[in-house]
This record gives structure tokens, sequence and C-alpha cells, in this order.
């Protein structure tokens, strides 16, 4: 599972429920290029314990994101019709209803596969036949990526791990503090928090050319 760090964020077309409860069949991410800072997570399935939390998390704070110009997309295997069917299911019964940003249907497992979430992998047996070993379905990734649709942060963790999402906005304001000042964040820095200089030359060579 290759890192996508410092590399262009796979192109993909697929279907994705809206604004809570419409589906488009073209969604893409390549809408923002130029225009948006963009929060792409995975998650792993539809009607689960863990997931919701996490939805409703990234829900909650959706203005903080917003306000930082980032686009907050969600994705999972499973179809566009479960995603809507969740999204009816008021929170207190276990569902996502009030969840407003996309959320993309990953059904060939294509788009899971390319940013390398995707538990599992097809095969062939002795017989020539295709299977699937493991659950295909996707890890608990999480990707940043910059106007320009490169990844500048990238955190995957296992199925029973869920996310930290003040975390995921202290990773946003440290790229851009970082795209708008031109010096780094160390360790634990925060908000308003001093940077530092680069003293390497991939900072340097980065900033050349942005």
């Amino acid at each position: 599972m290759a890192t996508l760090v410092g590399k262009k964020a796979p192109s993909f077309k697929a279907a994705a429920v809206v604004n809570g409860g419409e589906i488009i069949n073209d969604f893409s991410l390549d809408q923002y290029l130029g225009k948006h800072h963009v929060l792409f997570f995975f998650y792993p399935k539809d009607f689960t314990f863990v997931c919701p939390s996490e939805l409703h998390a990234f829900q909650t704070a959706l203005g903080e994101f917003e306000s930082r110009g980032v686009k907050v997309v969600a994705c999972s295997t499973d179809t566009e019709e479960s995603h809507w069917g969740w999204l009816q299911v008021p929170k207190n019964k276990g569902g996502i209803q009030g969840v407003t940003y996309p959320i993309v249907a990953d059904t060939t497992k294509t788009i899971s596969e390319a940013f390398g979430v995707l538990a599992g992998e097809y095969e062939y047996d002795e017989e020539g036949n295709l299977t699937a070993s493991g659950p295909m379905i996707a890890y608990r990734g999480l990707y940043l990526i910059n106007k320009e649709g490169m990844v500048m942060h990238q955190l995957i963790n296992f199925f029973p791990l869920g996310r930290n999402v003040d975390e995921a906005l202290r990773m946003v304001d440290a790229l851009q503090y970082f795209e708008e000042n031109g010096e780094v964040c160390p360790a634990n820095w925060q908000k308003g928090d001093a940077a530092m200089k680069p003293s390497f030359d991939g900072v340097a060579d980065y900033l050349a050319s942005h």
C-alpha cells in the first residue's frame, strides 16, 4: 500500500448523494481543482456503529471546514441507494440524517483501490476464476488535498479506530499556514502558534513551484 502524499489524488467519476438526499451520477473531486482544498475520507460500511459517529462529527465541524474553504467529501463501497437510505434514518436510531456533504458510492471498489484503502484484493484461483479475498471494503482513510489536486496529508486507520476531527482541522490549519507564510509547523502546532523557517530542499522546491 503505497503512500499518495506528494502525488496527485486519483481522479474518478462516480454516483454520490449530496445535500442529504439528492443522487447525482457523475460526482468528481475535479470540480474543486483550483478553487478549494478537499478533505476526502473513506469509511467501511453504511448502517454500522463507529461510522455514524464519524460522519456526524464531520458534519458538526462542517462550518469550520467551510470557513477555511475546505470541501468535505465521504466515500464507502456501498451503493448510492444505501447511502440515501441511511441518510433518511434519524441519528437517535443509528442513522446519519442531517449529513449534508457529499457521500460517494464506490460500488466498483476502484476508488478505494486507487487510494490504497481497499481491505482485500482480487485474485485468480487455480481454475482461473476471479475471486476476492478479504472483506473488500474501505479502511478508514483520510486525505487532505490541496487546490492543485496534490495529496498533502494521509491517514489510514483499521476498522475499529475512529478518527479525530479536531486533528483533521489542525492539519488543514497547518497546511494553509504553510501555503500562506512559507513556514513549517512543528509537533503539536496549533493555529496561532509560532512556526519555523524551512531548512531542507523539499520544502524550498515546493514553494518555488507554487
